[in-house]
C-alpha cells in the first residue's frame, strides 16, 4: 500500500490523501461501507460501484470465521473471488465482537476464548491466529486484534486493557512480518490507538503503534458510549502524535457531523453501519437534516430525498412514494433508503476533499454542520 498527502487545509487538520492498493485507487478522506459478512446489507456490488461509487468496503474477521468459514473462502481463492467484489476490502480483526460477547467469553494473555453468537461452539483468538485468518479472507487491509474496552471505564481499566493491546500488537505484528499474503496481492497491516478517554493513555497508545512504522494506523475505542466532545478531544489528540504521512483511520464512527468534525482533526478513513441499519428502520441522511420516513408529514410531499431537486437515488421516488414503501413495510423501502444513505455518506467525504483541495473546507464544513444533525 502507498499514501500520500495531496493537499492540507490551512485552517484545520483537514487532510486530502491518496491511498494506492493492489486493487485500486482510494482518494481520502473516505467512507467505507460495512460489508460485514462479505456484503453490504441489502444492497448489490453494481450499485455500490455506479450508483454509491465505494471505493472500498469492510468486512469482519469475526462473522466471516464463523460463517461460511475461512475453509470455504480459502478454497474460493479469498474474499474477492468469493463475493466478486474487485475493489479493496479492509477487514476489523473481530476484536470490538469478541469483546461484546461479555457473557460469553474469558479474555486471557494469549488471547481470548469466545462462543459462537450462531450455535454456542467455543472458539479462540489470538493476535497470532487472527492475522492469519485475516490472510486467508485477503483483505487489502487487515486489523490488529485489540481489546475494546466500554466507553464508561475507569482509568485503571482502560490502562490495563490498552497494555494488553500492546502486547498483542507485538505479537500480531511479528506473526504478520513472517508470513506472507496467500494470494497474488499485498497486504497492509494497522495497528489500533487505545486508551479511553483518557489524554495520558491515548497520547501512550498513539506513541507506541507509532513505533512499529507500520503503513498506517487505526483509532479504536471511541464511540462506544463517552460523550461526543470526548470523542473529539481524543481523536485531537492522537492525530496529533500520529505520522502525518500515513493514514489515519477512525473505527466505526459515525453520523454525518461526527464524519466531518473527525475529518477537520486530520481522520482520514471512516466506518459505520448508520447508513444501511438506520436506513432499514426509516431514518434518511440529507443536505438539509435527518428525515423518519415514517412520519405523517411526507404523506403527501412529492419531492426527491434530497435538496435543490436531486436525490442520492433515483428522483422519481418522492418522500411520499418511499414513506409508502416504509408504513407498507415493502422490502424495497430497506434498499432504496440504504442506497440513498451510502450515497450521501460518500458524497459528503468527496465533497470534503473537493473543499480542501479549494481552501475552503472550515467555511464550508461551518456552514453545513448545523444542518446535519437537525430533524426535519
Amino acid at each position: 500500500m502507498n499514501f500520500s498527502l495531496v493537499q492540507t487545509d490551512l485552517a484545520s487538520k483537514a487532510r486530502a490523501g491518496l491511498i494506492i492498493t493492489d486493487h485500486g485507487e482510494i482518494p481520502t478522506p473516505i467512507f467505507m461501507p460495512v460489508g460485514t459478512l462479505g456484503s453490504v446489507k441489502g444492497v448489490h456490488f453494481r450499485e455500490l460501484e455506479s450508483d454509491i461509487q465505494a471505493k472500498i468496503i469492510l468486512g469482519n474477521t469475526y462473522h466471516l470465521f464463523l460463517r461460511p468459514g475461512i475453509e470455504v473462502i480459502q478454497k474460493a481463492g479469498g474474499l474477492h473471488k468469493f463475493n466478486g467484489w474487485n475493489r479493496p476490502i479492509l477487514t476489523d480483526s473481530g476484536g470490538y465482537q469478541v469483546f461484546s460477547l461479555s457473557e460469553n467469553r474469558k479474555l486471557t494473555e494469549d488471547g481470548a476464548i469466545f462462543r459462537s453468537h450462531i450455535d454456542g461452539s467455543k472458539h479462540y483468538f489470538t493476535p497470532e491466529n487472527v492475522v492469519d485468518i485475516q490472510r486467508i479472507i485477503g483483505a487489502d487491509i487487515i486489523m490488529a486484534f485489540d481489546e475494546c474496552p466500554p466507553g464508561s471505564s475507569d482509568h485503571a481499566y482502560a490502562k490495563k486493557s490498552m497494555e494488553l493491546t500492546h502486547r498483542w500488537l507485538k505479537r500480531g505484528v511479528s506473526r504478520f512480518k513472517t508470513t506472507d499474503p496467500l494470494y497474488d496481492y499485498s497486504q497492509t497491516f494497522f495497528p489500533i490507538v487505545q486508551g479511553g478517554g483518557y489524554k495520558d493513555l491515548r497520547i501512550q497508545s498513539a506513541e507506541y503503534i507509532a513505533s512499529f512504522e507500520m503503513e498506517g494506523n487505526a483509532i479504536g475505542g471511541l464511540a462506544v458510549g463517552e460523550p461526543t466532545e470526548v470523542m473529539y478531544e481524543m481523536v485531537d489528540i492522537v492525530t496529533d502524535v500520529l505520522p502525518k504521512n500515513k493514514p489515519r483511520y477512525l473505527m466505526g464512527v459515525g453520523t454525518p457531523a461526527n464524519i466531518l468534525e473527525s475529518i477537520s482533526l486530520g481522520v482520514d478513513m471512516f466506518d459505520c453501519v448508520m447508513p444501511t441499519r438506520n436506513g432499514r428502520n426509516g431514518m434518511v441522511f440529507t443536505r438539509e437534516g435527518i428525515m423518519n420516513m415514517r412520519n405523517e408529514k411526507w404523506k403527501n410531499d412529492f419531492s426527491p430525498l434530497d435538496v435543490n431537486g436531486t436525490s442520492f437515488v433515483d428522483s422519481s421516488y418522492s418522500k411520499a412514494y418511499i414513506r409508502h414503501l416504509f408504513v407498507s413495510n415493502e422490502m424495497l423501502a430497506s434498499q432504496v433508503a440504504s442506497i440513498h444513505n451510502l450515497s450521501f455518506y460518500l458524497w459528503l467525504v468527496e465533497e470534503a476533499r473537493k473543499q480542501i483541495m479549494n481552501g475552503t473546507f472550515n467555511e464550508w464544513k461551518n456552514n453545513i454542520m448545523p444542518k446535519l444533525s437537525r430533524r426535519l
